[in-house]
């Protein structure tokens, strides 16, 4: 895709990778941010680019069709990146319909809006427009011990979440294969790094840790993930949109499969070295086995291998790296994690279907 004056529209621009992509790409691209701002949306994750003339914020939804088309009409993107979704497996277990109604009914919306946009292109706009689709590994179900999820993969989700972002990907290839507009699609692993919400493992754990409250670990802890440093992942995306083949998935993961139980020992490992005079080291001791959740996956892992063969993108971050940046984030920018503590989320448990956490 060749570079032009026409801005990229991101969707969900606010939430923690699509936060992430917008600070990594505003110093070279002009972006229209559209943000819902639900509850994992954060505007502090967006102060360093506040007053930068190449973001423009826009508050709003992806099945808002009339926001949609005048944002389209108004600043005419030349590609359209959608973070958009409910993301969190836990909150899907507790309320499916807000993902069915996100993640599928205004993921149409957003298609049908897209789709007549670009047909009224022409000659080199209509030529080179992109819509990019970020999507999850969850789609493919579980894994055994061995093997990896590839683009070939049949979709098996297991999770209510997993089933409405299989349903967004198949809407995106069936605009692609009936009316040729022209999609990509990117399924990712596990993403952790810098401003990700905290009811997710790895900031839960640091922050519970900081605090001296239990790291509750599901079941024996022994579930495989595989692990993406989220800067690493947009790197991916943003190497997608620029050279990926029109219509074609493209998996992206990090090389870094370790059990829920080994992440949080790396990070209770990390506290003990980076707040030695903590009152709860070692952190280590906090470590709480919990009732698993309904439906775990037990294994995910992703075969990387077409993007790294056509497109030369590779991971930066190893683990450890990775692992220890992130850490760092979040005891520097303690002021983030309290204003997004403030919010209605308090560090629970969520996903037991409607039961107390014991």
């Amino acid at each position: 895709m060749e570079e032009s004056n026409n801005p990229i529209l991101v969707t969900g621009g606010a939430g923690f990778i699509g936060g992430n992509f917008v600070l990594g790409l505003v110093e070279n691209h002009k972006i229209i941010n559209l943000d819902a701002l639900t509850y994992a949306g954060n505007l502090d994750t967006l102060a360093p680019v506040a007053g930068d003339p190449g973001h423009v914020f826009v508050r709003g939804s992806i099945g808002d069709r009339a926001l949609v088309e005048r944002l389209l009409a108004e600043h005419r993107p030349r590609a359209i990146v959608n973070f958009a979704a409910e993301t969190h497996v836990d909150r899907s277990i507790d309320g499916p319909r807000a993902f069915v109604h996100t993640n599928v009914v205004e993921m149409l919306e957003l298609l049908e809006a897209v789709l007549a946009y670009w047909q009224g292109l022409e000659g080199k706009e209509r030529l080179e427009f992109r819509f990019l689709h970020v999507s999850t590994d969850e789609v493919y179900g579980t894994l055994g011990p061995e093997g990896f999820f590839t683009e070939e993969t049949a979709y098996r989700p297991n999770s209510p979440y997993a089933a409405s972002k299989a349903a967004s990907d198949h809407l995106v290839r069936a605009f692609h294969h009936t009316y040729g507009l022209p999609t990509l699609t990117t399924n990712c692993s596990n993403n952790y790094g810098p401003y990700q919400f905290p009811e997710k493992l790895i900031p839960l754990m640091i922050l519970n840790a900081l605090r001296g409250e239990p790291l509750p670990v599901y079941g024996d802890g022994r579930q495989v993930r595989d692990w993406l440093y989220v800067k690493d992942h947009c790197r991916a995306v943003m190497r997608v949109l620029e050279a990926g083949t029109v219509g074609e998935v493209y998996n992206v993961g990090g090389h870094n499969e370790r059990t829920n139980l080994e992440v949080v020992k790396t990070i209770c490992g990390l506290l003990d070295g980076l707040v030695p005079d903590s009152p709860h080291a070692p952190h280590a001791s906090l470590i709480t086995f919990v009732e698993d959740r309904p439906g775990h996956d037990r294994r995910y892992a992703i075969d990387a291998g077409k993007i790294e063969r056509e497109l030369g993108w590779t991971p930066d971050e190893t683990f450890e790296s990775g692992m220890e940046k992130t850490v760092r984030w979040y005891l520097e920018n303690r002021g983030w994690c309290e204003d997004v503590l403030s919010g209605s989320y308090r560090g629970e448990r969520l996903g037991l279907g409607g039961r107390r956490s014991p």
